[in-house]
């Protein structure tokens, strides 16, 4: 299976087309309604209930754009959609209502975030999830092992691996310093197989993206373009960009 030619065909809205400005919340669904109004495929992230439901929100823990405190895994799916966000009146989706705001309209990319502990409930609600869904889809993660899970569970969904150059012991804290290496260069390719690469606009150009793009036809997506340098980088490197504070084509 290769990558699906959407993938690459419009720019992708990281968390949605959003814009804290006017009111408009990251992974909310006011920013995948503006999204698809773009007419832009949409980059969203999915973390782990305490009873398996997957959530559209890209923090694991509660404060940062919510009323509360708390790691997400210790509320249930119904707690966690009662909880008030801090400038909006929207409150956070399960993957499924997502599925029924976008309906196929454009494509969803859905980012999978990991605690690094081997755990594939998460992977194992989304592909569930996704099993009844009929429009295109794909999904990624910075884990290799929830590539791996992706693959046997749901061999059909394009998977891609989110990476940069660097993985610090300060930055990623919930991976040991084994999985740091398996990360480092995209040593894990051969066993992840990914169908595409997501890799940090910064850091382009990069060897090991270089090589799974030019010697595998691996499509490579650049994240999270927001400057105008970052995108002529992009561009330059990249078959699509993952964006955010900016509007492409205004």
């Amino acid at each position: 299976m290769r990558a699906p030619d959407w993938l690459t065909a419009r720019p992708v809205a990281h968390r949605g087309l959003h814009d804290p400005a006017r009111g408009v919340i990251e992974n909310m669904p006011g920013a995948i309604i503006a999204a698809i109004g773009g007419d832009f495929t949409i980059e969203v992230d999915i973390q782990l209930s305490a009873d398996g439901e997957a959530m559209v929100h890209h923090d694991d823990t509660l404060g940062r754009l919510t009323d509360g405190a708390g790691a997400l895994r210790s509320l249930t799916a119904t707690e966690l959609k009662q909880v008030a966000f801090k400038d909006t009146t929207e409150r956070m989706m399960t993957l499924g209502d997502l599925c029924a705001l976008t309906a196929g309209r454009v494509p969803l990319v859905i980012e999978v975030k990991s605690h690094f502990d081997g755990d594939r409930k998460l992977v194992k609600r989304m592909a569930d999830v996704l099993a009844g869904y009929r429009g295109p889809v794909a999904s990624m993660s910075f884990d290799p092992d929830q590539l791996v899970g992706l693959r046997e569970l749901a061999p059909r969904l394009a998977r891609g691996i989110v990476a940069e150059r660097h993985y610090t012991a300060e930055e990623w804290p919930m991976a040991s310093p084994a999985r740091r290496r398996d990360m480092t260069h995209l040593r894990h390719f051969l066993r992840t197989r990914p169908h595409f690469v997501a890799y940090s606009v910064n850091e382009l150009p990069a060897l090991a993206p270089w090589i799974v793009h030019h010697l595998f036809g691996v499509p490579l997506l650049a994240w999270t373009v927001r400057t105008s340098d970052q995108r002529d980088r992009a561009a330059r490197y990249a078959d699509q960009m993952i964006f955010e504070s900016f509007v492409p084509g205004t």
